[in-house]
């Protein structure tokens, strides 16, 4: 993942605001208008170079294309796969269906609507390597253009459960077999972004988040934990051919601004977590609901070698998190892990997870990506000192 030496290097999470011509774009795409391709490919390319020339300018160190062209972090994968067809409405979050009017004004958006979910009908087969392929050589390029003086790269992808959690099986006779083969077809994509050398990260938010989903909410934890252990299973057998030092994990409760008070707590369900085979792990820090969590990296420790991406910046307001406050939650992590765990600072997640939807204004966005860089900073010279 990288290097350990004392200076705390800053990443993302892989979502970044999107201009507005692109979101129309977007929105065209999702309601089936004609788009014409020219227009569509100089735009997403025009996107792709501003975002990483904004990362570099911000001073990160590990940056990836911002997701540019996908409409979501999870449902970009319906375009690049067999057997989807339809959407159909689908329950909130448990816990925002004890407040119905604030997720109703609260969780619209013009490019999609997150109350309904794509529809799985037929076989699943992956069927996207071209359009993978396309958003690799059209990061490849953005890097070559902007010439950004960074230390590394990652692509998103979403994990296998989190598609089987956010697309409805109607064909398949059990959830297993449908959440396995899924692994199979993922699987390809994840090879396809080993293959560039960047670095993997796998975008499982659904690992935390089971617990307070309307299938989970009122079950015990012991069932909780069987989901999220089946789900881990799921995701390394995709990752079978992956060395693990080149997959990061990026876990949360949600990004979205709601109660949070059904969340599992983090250190139940983190010696699951560590059973991935994986050598990265990006988790929530900065949400006021869960920063007392930093206690669970103490009471469940990470396998030895692995990179923790604390998250330091708060990505569901408005506040431009302070470059002390943000050091303090890094000293906070620092604190709680085994002295020669390597730290990467990060939000808590994207600012753009959902197209239309960016609960965080983009100019400010950018002002808290610099803001992390300089905690990191402050935190190194604590360090230091």
């Amino acid at each position: 993942m990288t290097d350990t030496d004392a200076r705390i290097r800053t990443t993302h999470i892989g979502s970044l605001p999107r201009p507005p011509e692109l979101l129309k774009l977007l929105k065209n795409r999702q309601e089936g208008v004609d788009v014409d391709e020219d227009k569509w490919t100089t735009t997403v390319a025009d996107a792709t170079r501003t975002v990483l020339k904004r990362q570099a300018d911000a001073g990160l160190d590990i940056v990836n294309n911002g997701e540019q062209s996908r409409v979501s972090f999870n449902w970009y994968v319906a375009d690049r796969l067999s057997g989807i067809d339809g959407t159909r409405e689908q329950e909130l979050w448990a816990d925002l269906q004890e407040f119905p009017e604030y997720a109703e004004k609260t969780f619209k958006t013009d490019v999609i609507d997150l109350s309904m979910h794509p529809v799985v009908t037929g076989s699943v087969e992956y069927t996207g390597a071209d359009e993978a392929k396309a958003e690799l050589e059209g990061f490849r390029e953005a890097l070559d253009a902007v010439e950004t003086d960074v230390e590394g790269t990652f692509m998103t992808a979403a994990s296998p459960s989190i598609v089987t959690a956010t697309h409805v099986n109607e064909y398949y006779d059990s959830y297993e077999e449908f959440l396995f083969t899924v692994a199979d077809a993922m699987a390809q994509e994840y090879e396809l972004v080993a293959e560039t050398g960047m670095t993997l990260q796998i975008d499982a938010p659904e690992l935390l988040t089971a617990g307070h989903t309307a299938a989970f909410a009122d079950e015990p934890l012991e069932e909780v934990k069987e989901v999220t252990r089946l789900h881990v299973e799921a995701l390394n057998k995709a990752l079978t051919n992956i060395p693990a030092e080149q997959v990061r994990l990026h876990t949360c409760w949600g990004s979205y601004e709601g109660p949070h008070h059904l969340d599992t707590d983090l250190v139940e369900l983190l010696p699951l977590i560590y059973e991935a085979d994986i050598s990265g792990l990006s988790v929530e820090q900065a949400n006021p609901r869960h920063q007392h969590e930093y206690r669970a990296f103490a009471e469940q420790p990470l396998p030895d070698g692995w990179t923790l991406i604390p998250g330091v910046v708060d990505v569901k307001t408005n506040i431009i998190d302070h470059p002390e406050t943000i050091a303090d939650r890094l000293d906070r992590v620092a604190d709680a892990v085994d002295d020669s765990t390597t730290l990467v600072a990060a939000p808590d997640c994207g600012f753009g997870t959902q197209a239309g939807l960016g609960m965080v204004d983009p100019e400010i966005a950018w002002a808290k990506l610099e803001a992390l860089v300089e905690g990191a900073e402050i935190a190194t010279e604590r360090r230091d000192g």
